[in-house]
């Protein structure tokens, strides 16, 4: 093996990547950029874009965080599809007990991606028996916010 045949096969081997080139890089960046921005319309629609457009003023990155990593990188996988990691958003948003405008949008998106209010309901529910009967209660409170908002008729 030639020397730089070597390197490149001792990086490989060692879970180095290869050096890519800046431009090969913003490339990819926005490779990401695209496929998370797409599949952020997808799952949220305008309900997605407002939140990107509300931190253009004061954090525009984490915007760009959003897009590339959590939805460019993390929903973008095959390995789950859209109902079951919105299933699991609706579970962990509701564990967590702090993110109320986060769980809004979410349960939002669940019932975009095909989950009905039973199986909303359902994951909340199961909640209480892992984080707690505030957790649930609060959980609850939203999806109702959320069922009453779509059950307005369109202005």
């Amino acid at each position: 093996m030639h020397s730089s045949q070597t390197d490149l096969h001792n990086r490989v081997a060692s879970g180095v990547q290869q050096e890519r080139s800046p431009q090969s890089s913003e490339s990819m960046a926005g490779d990401r950029y695209q496929r998370g921005w797409a599949k952020l319309q997808e799952i949220d629609g305008e309900a997605g874009e407002r939140v990107i457009e509300s931190l253009k003023a004061i954090a525009p990155d984490l915007g760009r965080y959003i897009i590339e990593f959590a939805f460019g990188d993390v929903y973008s996988r095959p390995e789950l599809d859209l109902k079951s990691r919105e299933i699991a958003t609706v579970a962990a948003l509701t564990a967590m007990g702090t993110a109320q405008a986060q769980l809004k949008v979410h349960i939002h998106a669940a019932l975009n991606v095909g989950c009905s209010r039973a199986e909303i309901v359902e994951v909340i529910l199961q909640m209480a028996v892992y984080a707690g009967f505030p957790a649930a209660l609060n959980g609850i409170a939203i999806a109702q916010q959320v069922f009453a908002e779509r059950d307005q008729p369109s202005r």
